[in-house]
């Protein structure tokens, strides 16, 4: 199934125009590579409310089944990211982020670090990527094969949970 996609990248220092966007371009293209179509890309700075009406907006339009966040998981005071995210989730989805962090620490021990969350709002699955290209890539990649068939199950197609790879 194409799957549509929107990629949000929360940056001050971006968003400012003080550093260019390397994070948001790169989570796009690793998802146009997966097959997903991009339908919407933003940023904004790290500031909760923004960033919460921008996912809620996206979510409750319709017409992406993934939102994807790459900036603002870290532990400065300013890194409001997950704390957006949770507000607009109906359900969590813990294993997500839990299986990137699972795959970054055997990289890094930074990767405890991650305050990453995903969730879902209506039926579209929200997860938050780290700022860093490099940590957004290493993120992505250990999630994306799993999550067309959390889409495929969010959407209510009939899934075959018992299927290894999609």
């Amino acid at each position: 199934m194409n799957w549509k996609a929107a990629v949000l990248t929360v940056s001050d220092r971006s968003f400012r125009g003080q550093r260019p966007d390397e994070g948001g371009p790169l989570v796009s293209a690793l998802l146009q590579g997966a097959g997903y179509e991009i339908l919407r890309t933003a940023m904004v700075p790290d500031e909760q409310e923004e960033i919460a009406r921008v996912l809620r907006e996206w979510a409750d339009a319709g017409d992406v089944q993934l939102v994807l966040t790459t900036g603002g998981t870290g532990f400065s005071p300013r890194d409001v990211t997950p704390e957006a995210t949770l507000a607009v989730c109906q359900r969590l989805t813990p294993g997500i982020p839990e299986a990137m962090r699972a795959a970054s620490l055997s990289i890094t021990p930074r990767a405890m670090l991650s305050r990453a969350a995903a969730g879902i709002r209506g039926g579209t699955l929200i997860v938050n990527l780290p700022g860093s290209p490099r940590a957004a890539k290493e993120n992505l990649e250990a999630v994306l094969p799993a999550l067309g068939h959390g889409l495929q199950m969010l959407s209510g197609a009939p899934a075959d949970c018992a299927k290894l790879k999609d």
